[in-house]
This record gives structure tokens, sequence and C-alpha cells, in this order.
């Protein structure tokens, strides 16, 4: 909507504060405060969410691959056919075999439940970029040496070079019953995935040493598979699905972690929702604003109609006034937004020591740090809304402005 110089002239006029006018000006101060609160809020809220996800998804995935199969009673004894199978197929771009098996471990009479996870060489050099001390090349077959998880070292107070007792209840069979089947690791190194849960639970070690722990024989649990698209994981592996119906099962990782996003898609939209109307009730101060200066400005805008002055014009100066307040609080919000995002840690730090209580306990949030992930197309929703929100609340009082009548306003003048 472009202004004349004649209706910038007044617009600017009115912009800024006269005599008796402070409260006015204070109105619409509160106005673009309350827009770029509301804004902020909205960015700062959905880029924690994406990050959220978008972190989990990383760390999980990253871990499990996009989709595993399966044979029914959890152990696969052809597994290098079907891992030939697999790696052959269109979409597929990494497949491996895998053990994962709960089972107990003890150091220094502390035990732990935990997730002996027996890998390829390749699967656990992968390992390197979260490693937290020790190193991963002694993690060699029959070398008796794992890699555990940070938070189960700290549960255990094992660190790099001492040995831990891995225990397999289901043992060997005696004439006296089961006698669970202990073997002690060194630890040779320590890593970090970020998500709690892992880092409290995986105990990582070669294959072979896997199935010597777990009595397996050559068999494995599982085959672990990346994709190209992980939203089609379970399309790319439906010729498999199909062809080992009734002997193995695909699973991808929608289907192994669907209730936890789910919920977080409900969560977001929720979060969405929420807080769009307080931006909405931020813009509902830009109308009380307008509708302030419509009246108190009652008689100048009479004076101008007599002058010649539009209703188009005066409709036009109304419009750009609330319009100004609102893209002025969306740009605020957004730089807001922006730079709590940027200094999220410092600024949860700096609540916790104020408070005392801890906000990011990673046993209940599963991360171990407050994630943020800004999607530039949710951004620019969110500037558009407040936009459009602002340009609305014009209105109203823009088009009382412009149906003034200069005859009944100045009757009496």
């Amino acid at each position: 909507m472009i202004l004349s110089p004649f209706e910038w002239t007044i617009a600017r006029r009115y912009m800024l504060p006269g005599r008796g006018e402070a409260f006015i000006a204070l109105v619409a101060g509160i106005s673009l405060v309350a827009v770029s609160l509301g804004v902020a809020a909205l960015v700062i809220v959905m880029s924690v969410m994406n990050g959220f996800r978008a972190e989990l998804f990383d760390k999980i995935v990253g871990l499990n691959g996009h989709a595993v199969v399966q044979a029914y009673g959890g152990r696969i004894e052809n597994w290098r056919d079907l891992l030939k199978e697999v790696k052959a197929t269109p979409g597929v771009t990494h497949a491996s075999p895998l053990i994962e098996q709960p089972l107990l471990t003890s150091f220094n009479g502390r035990v732990e439940a935990i997730f002996a996870r027996g890998q390829t060489q390749e699967d656990i050099n992968g390992l390197t970029p979260k490693l937290v001390a020790g190193r991963l090349d002694s993690l060699k077959p029959d070398a008796y040496e794992v890699a555990i998880g940070s938070q189960l070292a700290q549960n255990l107070g094992a660190r790099v070079g001492d040995s831990i007792t891995i225990i397999n209840p289901q043992g060997q069979s005696t004439p006296f019953g089961t006698v669970p089947r202990q073997i002690a690791y060194r630890v040779a190194a320590i890593f970090e995935i970020g998500v709690y849960e892992f880092d409290q639970r995986y105990v990582v070690m070669p294959m072979q040493d896997a199935q010597t722990l777990l009595l397996a024989g050559d068999a494995v649990g599982m085959i672990e598979v990346k994709v190209e698209d992980p939203n089609e994981a379970a399309e790319t592996l439906l010729p498999i699905s199909e062809k080992y119906a009734g002997q193995a099962v695909v699973t991808d990782w929608k289907t192994m972690n669907a209730s936890f996003f789910e919920a977080l898609v409900v969560e977001r939209v929720a979060m969405f929702v929420v807080l769009s109307i307080i931006v909405l009730v931020a813009v509902f101060n830009i109308l009380s604003s307008l509708i302030m200066l419509v009246r108190a400005k009652t008689r100048d805008i009479a004076i101008l109609r007599t002058m010649g002055a539009s209703r188009k014009s005066i409709l036009k100066i109304f419009v750009v006034l609330g319009s100004l307040i609102g893209a002025a609080g969306t740009l605020a919000g957004l730089g807001l937004g922006f730079v709590f995002l940027y200094f999220r840690q410092s600024v949860v730090r700096f609540v916790e020591l104020v408070t005392g209580q801890n906000l990011w306990d990673p046993t209940i949030r599963l991360l171990t740090e407050l994630p943020s992930r800004s999607d530039p197309v949710e951004i620019t929703v969110i500037a558009l809304m407040a936009l459009v929100f602002s340009f609305l609340a014009t209105l109203y009082p823009a088009f009382k402005a412009a149906s003034t009548d200069p005859v009944q306003v100045l009757r009496y003048e």
C-alpha cells in the first residue's frame, strides 16, 4: 500500500506522540512489544521442538538404522544370503548384521541392566565421532574388549582399562540347572550418543564375541538397514518383506518409534496453535491503540477531510500505521527469538542457577542438551501470520476513521 508524500507526512505525525497523547504512544509501544514477544515465543518453541525431533531422529536412527529385518524366533541362521539380498535391493545404502540382547553387567559390586550389541568392525568404527575416551581399534574378535556408554560408565564407576563382567542368564544347562554365563571384558572405549537411554544401557562388542557370549553359534539377531529416503524405508524393503513373509519381519523406524514420534507431532501442533493465540492477543493491542488514536484524532481527521483528503487516503494512513507496528514487532520478535536460540544453553544454565532446579534432566528429556533447528519455511509462516493478523487488526479503526463525517464533527467548532 503506497502512500503519497502528503499521506506519509500525516502518518509520521501520528506515529510520534503529541501533547496529551503519551498514553496512546504507550499503548502502541506495548502492542509492538507484545507482538515481538509472541513471535519470539513461536520461533523459540517451534525451533526447539524441531531440533528435539531432528536430534532424536539422527541419534536413534543413526544407532539403529532406518529399518531392521528380524527373523521370527530372534535368530537368523542364513543371514549371509539374506544380507546379500538386502544390499542388492534398490534404495538400500547400507546393511549389516547385528546382535542385540538385554543382559546384566557388574563392576565392583554394582549391577546394571544393559543391551549388549554385537556389530561389525565397520559399524563399531562409526562410533568414533562420539568417542569420549579410549580407542576402538582394539575391539577385535576374541580380544574380550568392549565399548560402553558414558552414562553406564558413570553409573558403574568404570573407566577405560577397567574390567567389567557381563552376565548372560541363559547360560549352559547342567544337572543342577542353568548356570548363568559370566565373561569379563576390558573397557577399551567410552562413547556418548547423546540419548540418555542409549548412553546408560549400550555395550558394544565385536559380532563374534557377542555370538560367543549368547551361545548363538553363527546366527545373528537381525539385519540393520539404511536407505536413501528414510521416509520410504518400508516401501524400499517391500520386496524383502514379501519374499520372506512368514520367516522374517521388516520393521522401519516409524514403527519402532511410532508412539514417540507421533506424540512429538501432536505436541508440536498443539504448541503452535496455543502460541499463535498469544500473537493474536498481542494484535488486539494494535487494534485498541488504533481505536484510541482515531478517537483522539477525530477533529484532525475532519479538518483533513474538509481540506480535500479522500476517504481512501485516511484509510491508507491508519492501515499503514497499524501494519508498521506489526512489522516492527515481527522483526523484533524474529531477532529476539534467534538471539535466545543462539544463547539457549546459557539461558538454561542461568535459570537453573537462579531457581536451583535442574531444567534439563537427561533422564527425562532423553537428550543431554537443549536442541534447536530452525525451519526457514516455518519461520516465514510465523512472520506472515503475524503480519496478516496485524493488517486485519487495522481494518476496523481505519474504516472508522475513513467514514468520519466532517460536518457532524465540526458542527459546533
